[in-house]
């Protein structure tokens, strides 16, 4: 099966607004537009990044991140620090 971005970005925009409108208790569109505006975005739209093998609450942990310290590297899911 041939890898198609456009329905992974769909797929993984749709997801996201929902726990982002969610998290923040804002509209669809604000979501939306937040996330879109986003460096988290910008590195799912890298394919050398292969961010559609991440799970939608993965990305979602990016992007708190991103909110909450500027970059959405510093996550868990980047870092790979042990929790424990």
């Amino acid at each position: 099966m041939k890898f198609d971005q456009t329905r992974m970005l769909i797929r993984l925009d749709k997801e996201l607004t929902k726990l982002i409108m969610t998290s923040r208790n804002i509209s669809e569109l604000e979501a939306l537009e937040i996330f879109l505006n986003s460096e988290t975005y910008q590195m799912i739209l890298d394919p050398e990044l292969r961010m559609w093998e991440f799970a939608p609450l993965a990305i979602f942990d990016m992007w708190e991140n991103e909110i909450a310290n500027g970059d959405p590297r510093e996550s868990l899911y980047i870092r790979g620090d042990e929790i424990g």
